[in-house]
């Protein structure tokens, strides 16, 4: 399976996330913009999510909400601010618990002849808030959704039985 890179540099208040899916890029996009997808590999493998709302247009809102065993609730939530379908998404994200960090975030997809690069741009309003989230552990949940995507396109690739 492909590594999940981040580029996380000292002062600076962005983190960049890059994968390549053995996956078209319309498929890439249809995986991140299809509600009932998102459940399928959106979190850590430990959590499961819940699609609260995802209106995928300039404008539209969008809230998703983690669950642990124990029935703990963690929201994530933003506003869309451009879909260029299958090329670009540009979001908002803020963690419920951390209000005072809303991070910008572009997803660009690059077609790569049958494969895609995804990549995730995060900047977040100042570096100490960039480093709350790498160390809150936001690496490792992004690495284990990109595998948890990686899982899912490889069915959605594949003919019915």
């Amino acid at each position: 399976m492909a590594d999940t890179e981040f580029v996380v540099e000292p002062g600076r208040q962005d983190v960049v996330m890059t994968r390549v899916f053995d996956a078209p890029r319309d498929v890439v996009f249809r995986a991140v913009t299809d509600p009932d997808l998102i459940p399928s590999w959106w979190g850590p493998r430990f959590l499961t999510t819940r699609v609260d709302r995802m209106e995928v247009r300039p404008g539209g809102l969008w809230r998703f909400v983690n669950t642990d065993a124990r029935g703990g609730e963690y929201g994530f939530r933003g506003v869309y601010h451009d879909v260029l379908a299958p090329e670009r998404i540009v979001r908002t994200w803020e963690f419920e618990g951390a209000p005072d960090d809303v991070a910008l975030e572009t997803v660009t997809l690059e077609d790569l002849g049958g494969r895609t690069r995804y990549v995730a741009r995060s900047v977040h309003p100042t570096v100490e808030a960039r480093d709350a989230v790498i160390r809150g552990g936001g690496p490792e949940g992004g690495r284990q959704s990109m595998d948890r995507l990686a899982d899912l396109l490889a069915t959605l690739g594949r003919p019915p039985a």
